[in-house]
C-alpha cells in the first residue's frame, strides 16, 4: 500500500510539473478577438512551440533572460503574451507581422510587404457597436500565411484604425492585431501594445476548452454554458 501511495504522489508531482512547464489556462475578458474566441471562453495555451521565457511561469521570476529552446511563431498564430508596456498584463492577439515585415492598413484592408491580404465576405453577426448597442457586423474570412480565420469589421472599412502609417517590424519583435478589427487595442494603435518582443510570448492558443459566459445577453459572449467545448482555434 505504501508503494502504491508513493507511485500516486510521484504521478501527481510529474503531472504538476508538466502542466507548469507546458500549459496555461487563459480566460477571455473582452471581445477584441471575436469571432475567433468569445468573452468567457477559457482557452488552452501551449507553451512548448515557442520555448520558455521568464514570462512562461507564474509571477515571471527574473531567473534568466531570453528564451530556452526557442521556436518562432508563424504568421496567423493566436498567442497570449505579456503587454510590453508593463510586462504584467496578459493579452491575446493574432500574429500578423514577423520581424522585417512592412505593414499598413489601407481603406480597411491589410497590406503586408505591399501585398493585399485576401478576404471574402461570409455574412454578418450581432455584436456591440462603439456605443454599446447590438448591431449586425460584417464578417470576413481572411487568409493569412495559409491560415484561414474569420474577422469582424464593426465600422466597415472606415474605422479609426483602418488607415495607418507603414509599420516596419523590428528584429526579435512581432506585430499583433485582434480579429475584431475595429475594437482591438493592438499594434496599430498609438496607445496600443506596440511591437511585442519575442521574450514576452507565453504560448500559442490551441483550443477553447470550455466557456462560462458572464452575461448571456452579451452577443460577444458564448450563447450558453457548455456551448463551446474543445473547439480548435485557428
Amino acid at each position: 500500500m505504501a508503494i502504491v501511495k508513493r507511485v500516486i504522489w510521484i504521478g501527481i508531482i510529474l503531472a504538476g510539473v508538466f502542466v507548469l512547464f507546458n500549459i496555461r489556462l487563459f480566460s477571455i475578458p473582452s471581445g477584441s478577438m471575436v469571432p475567433t474566441v468569445r468573452v468567457g471562453d477559457y482557452v488552452l495555451v501551449w507553451k512548448l512551440p515557442y520555448g520558455w521565457s521568464k514570462y512562461s511561469f507564474p509571477f515571471s521570476p527574473n531567473l534568466f533572460s531570453g528564451r530556452i529552446w526557442p521556436g518562432e511563431p508563424a504568421r496567423g498564430d493566436v498567442i497570449v503574451f505579456k503587454d510590453p508596456r508593463d510586462n504584467v498584463t496578459d493579452y491575446i492577439k493574432r500574429v500578423i507581422g514577423l520581424p522585417g515585415d512592412h505593414l499598413r492598413m489601407q481603406d480597411g484592408r491589410l497590406m503586408i510587404n505591399s501585398v493585399l491580404v485576401t478576404r471574402e465576405p461570409i455574412g454578418t453577426e450581432p455584436m456591440m457597436d462603439a456605443f454599446g448597442r447590438v448591431t449586425d457586423v460584417s464578417i470576413y474570412r481572411e487568409t493569412l500565411g495559409g491560415v484561414q480565420h474569420n474577422i469582424a469589421e464593426r465600422d466597415g472599412d472606415s474605422g479609426m484604425l483602418d488607415n495607418t502609417q507603414e509599420f516596419v517590424v523590428p528584429a526579435g519583435q512581432y506585430f499583433v492585431m485582434g480579429d475584431n478589427r475595429d475594437n482591438s487595442n493592438d499594434s496599430r494603435s498609438p496607445t496600443g501594445v506596440g511591437f511585442v518582443p519575442f521574450e514576452n510570448l507565453i504560448g500559442k492558443v490551441e483550443y477553447v476548452l470550455f466557456s462560462i459566459p458572464p452575461d448571456r445577453n452579451d452577443p460577444e459572449a458564448s450563447p450558453d454554458l457548455g456551448a463551446r467545448i474543445l473547439i480548435p482555434v485557428r
